[in-house]
């Protein structure tokens, strides 16, 4: 189904602006650049038509109810930060910006939830959560980032080997239809049976479906303590086998990531500090908590007693707050790092984490086919492979006609080791040509009937995840 889309009108801006308030709307070119893309490497603008930052649900459902009966296309966008076009507006039209549906509505103590707009940043739900003792544990790694785009990507992050991805922590949303009207799911309850789940339906649609107004996420207790452990191996394959026996352990981790010598390269380049351990090959490196040091101290010695029957160099805890935050930050950094040294694309795919260490070979391989460096590095505990081909000593000509099929190819070596396209980034608009090589059929085909059924006019966030 391809949606012939109205055109926005003088009169239909000015309705707009009755509507939201002409201090809540941009439609200057200079002032809507910014809304034209994400964080996307490569990025190509694509400008709206008009920006439109309400600041309630009423305001959201009439403005909704506008685009529908004209068929103007809609694109919801939080923060930006994505890396996927996501909230890029491919098909121009109205922009709405959610930036100014800031407030934390609730933190309520007694049931460990938050009641949220979709515009409040992670950094302030955890400013809040904290001043009540609780705790958000959902970390993509970007604390500029909005919780309505944490739904809309299901976004997950180092923390997610013990406390899971964002879905597992929303219990309910309130949500305006492409029609405009609003509908609530679930609540302040931590399990239901009561009929087809919306909530989670709706998280990690980007914006397709619905355009979320309201969040309740479960919070948690804030633990007293969190330690580092940082293992170098003499190669991958040892790192990823000591995985399984790390995870059959009665302590989680609350993080588990790998990565190899290269990234501690360009990170050292980065920040002009020395990582430890710099000449190993591979590393692994756990994050802990827990009520007592002891507590996690007694975990990492039978970690390491694993890593070591693995072949692990060592294992080493820093000493002091100080070093271990050095540590977190430098894997924190990674992106930046690797996005400063040279112009690159993102992949963030998911694979069985046994297959981590195969699947990360193959791409080395692949590298080498189309003479084109790949940097990977990922969470280990979940299996989610983050994977940089990178511009280097190759010119930008070549370098376009060769990454389309060495994106493909690492796509195919994915799905082989039974993997998907993405793991917490979503796939926005840059990656719908290889979900369409993942999914079945009538896997999509059910997609595109649920988008339908939602949306039939194709206005809200078109061109996203699938093409109709």
């Amino acid at each position: 189904m391809k949606s012939e889309y109205g055109k926005l009108t003088r009169k239909l801006i000015a309705e707009i602006i009755e509507i939201a308030g002409s201090e809540n709307i941009l439609t200057e070119i200079l002032d809507t650049e910014g809304y034209s893309i994400d964080e996307m490497p490569w990025p190509v603008k694509y400008p709206p038509q008009i920006v439109v930052k309400p600041g309630d649900t009423q305001t959201i459902s009439k403005i909704l109810n506008l685009a529908n009966i004209h068929k103007i296309p809609v694109t919801p966008r939080g923060a930006g930060t994505g890396v996927s076009g996501g909230c890029t507006p491919i098909h121009g039209g109205i922009v709405l910006s959610l930036e100014k549906m800031d407030r934390v509505v609730e933190i309520d103590n007694k049931n460990f939830v938050a009641v949220v707009e979709p515009g409040v940043t992670l950094q302030k739900l955890r400013e809040y959560a904290e001043k009540s003792g609780l705790y958000y544990p959902v970390y993509p790694g970007e604390l500029s980032a909005t919780l309505g785009g944490n739904v809309a990507t299901n976004a997950g992050g180092m923390n997610a080997v013990k406390y899971g991805v964002t879905r597992h922590h929303v219990l309910g949303v309130e949500a305006v239809l492409p029609d405009g009207s609003i509908i609530e799911s679930g609540g302040k309850y931590v399990k239901s049976s009561s009929g087809y789940d919306l909530t989670q339906l709706l998280v990690g649609s980007e914006g397709t479906l619905a355009v979320v107004t309201r969040i309740i996420l479960k919070l948690s207790a804030k633990t007293v303590h969190r330690e580092v452990l940082y293992v170098p191996f003499h190669n991958l394959q040892n790192a990823i086998d000591a995985v399984p026996e790390i995870l059959l352990l009665e302590m989680t981790p609350v993080g588990l990531e790998f990565f190899e010598r290269d990234i501690i390269e360009i990170l050292e380049k980065h920040t002009g500090k020395e990582m430890p351990y710099h000449d190993y090959e591979a590393f692994l490196m756990l994050i802990m908590d827990g009520d007592s040091e002891d507590e996690i101290y007694r975990y990492f010695s039978m970690v390491e007693e694993i890593c070591k029957k693995h072949g692990a160099v060592a294992a080493m805890v820093p000493s002091g707050e100080r070093a271990k935050r050095r540590l977190l930050e430098a894997r924190e950094k990674f992106f930046p790092a690797i996005k400063s040294y040279a112009p690159l694309e993102v992949l963030d795919t998911v694979v069985p984490r046994s297959e981590v260490a195969k699947f990360v070979r193959r791409v080395k391989e692949i590298s080498v086919e189309y003479g084109i460096p790949v940097i990977a590095y990922g969470h280990a505990g979940d299996g989610n492979v983050h994977l940089h081909p990178i511009c280097l000593n190759i010119t930008e000509k070549e370098w376009q006609i060769k990454i389309p099929g060495m994106m493909k190819a690492i796509y195919m070596a994915c799905f082989s080791f039974g993997g998907a396209v993405s793991g917490e980034h979503g796939i926005g608009y840059t990656k719908k040509q290889y979900l369409t090589l993942q999914l079945t059929g009538e896997g999509l085909q059910i997609m595109k009937s649920i988008k339908r059924a939602f949306d039939p006019n194709n206005i809200l966030n078109p061109g996203k995840i699938f093409d109709l």
